[in-house]
């Protein structure tokens, strides 16, 4: 009988599953990690607080912050002042527009180890490039000049701590170089999950009818992250405000990103009819049922432009 792998073992499977961007799979390994050491208590706090920021990690690449955020926060408590759980924190409150939590984990950072880029970039977010940069320092200083007064309470780092994580060690804790990287990979997956986020306000929109304020919010996450799904749903809107050249270039753009997307094609194939441009609409619709040949809106359009 095969023996049950050991927590170790499930911490190495769950971090080359994160290397393989298998970030669901990696959660699961790393969860099943945890469940070994629940009985462990205290003395396996440290290790409970690796694999719990680990698995924040994977959360905040799916887009998940708000579980991204629970991850990281048991993670401090089991360990305090850790830079990766704030820095995976601190990128998700910015997905969830939480921006002066996020500033409050960033300067927390900043006392740990004063050279982490991504920490800076995070309290002036004005000098990033990223989408959300603007939105952060606009939502901070809409209190005024003095909206640091305003913040939450930046806890202040002991010494022991600084020396914990700038001084090399046996327990192999990284060097404050070696944070950066991962500081800005952690603000990708920001982006991400800010993408996400609008994508599905703009879906809600949608269903309420309200295609307008729809189209801002995919607008919006196709500014943070170009995704085949965001263009054929804003494509959708076009139709329906009959814009249709703007939802003949989404679906353009969609099929750029996935070749063979149903959705692009037959949404394309309608924007297409209605601008009379039937050939390119017939032909839209022949690669469609290339991939789905019983689509039935399909071969129902298809009929109608035969007969145009």
């Amino acid at each position: 009988m095969e023996a049950a792998p050991s927590v170790s073992a499930l911490r190495r499977a769950g971090n080359e599953e994160f290397r393989r961007g298998q970030y669901g799979l990696a959660a699961g390994l790393y969860s099943r990690a945890l469940a070994l050491l629940e009985a462990a208590g205290e003395a396996a706090a440290a290790e409970r607080s690796v694999l719990l920021a680990n698995r924040a990690a994977c959360h905040l690449k799916d887009g998940a912050c708000g579980l991204c955020v629970s991850d990281c926060s048991r993670a401090l408590e089991l360990v305090p002042f850790g830079i990766k759980p704030l820095l995976r924190r601190a990128a998700a409150y910015e997905a969830l527009e939480r921006y002066q939590l996020a500033y409050v984990d960033y300067k927390t950072v900043l006392q740990i180890d004063c050279t982490i880029q991504s920490a800076h970039d995070g309290v002036n977010r004005h000098s990033s490039g990223l989408a959300v940069s603007s939105r952060m320092t606009k939502v901070l200083e809409k209190d005024g000049v003095n909206w640091r007064e305003k913040l939450p309470p930046i806890p202040t780092v002991p010494i022991s701590a600084q020396t914990r994580w700038s001084v090399p060690s046996a327990g192999g804790l990284t060097s404050p170089c070696e944070t950066v990287p991962l500081g800005k990979a952690d603000q990708t997956a920001a982006s991400t999950g800010r993408a996400r986020t609008l994508k599905e306000e703009g879906n809600e929109l949608v269903k309420k009818g309200n295609h307008k304020k729809a189209i801002e919010k995919y607008s919006e996450s196709l500014k943070l992250k170009q995704e085949c799904a965001t263009y054929t749903n804003r494509a959708l809107c076009y139709l329906t405000l009959k814009q249709y050249k703007e939802a003949v270039q989404d679906c353009t753009e969609a099929l750029r990103l996935e070749p063979n997307n149903v959705k692009a094609f037959y949404r394309r194939a309608q924007a297409l009819k209605e601008l009379k441009d039937y050939k390119s609409s017939i032909a839209d619709i022949n690669s469609l049922l290339k991939t789905e040949p019983k689509n039935t809106a399909a071969l129902r359009l298809l009929q109608e432009l035969n007969r145009a």
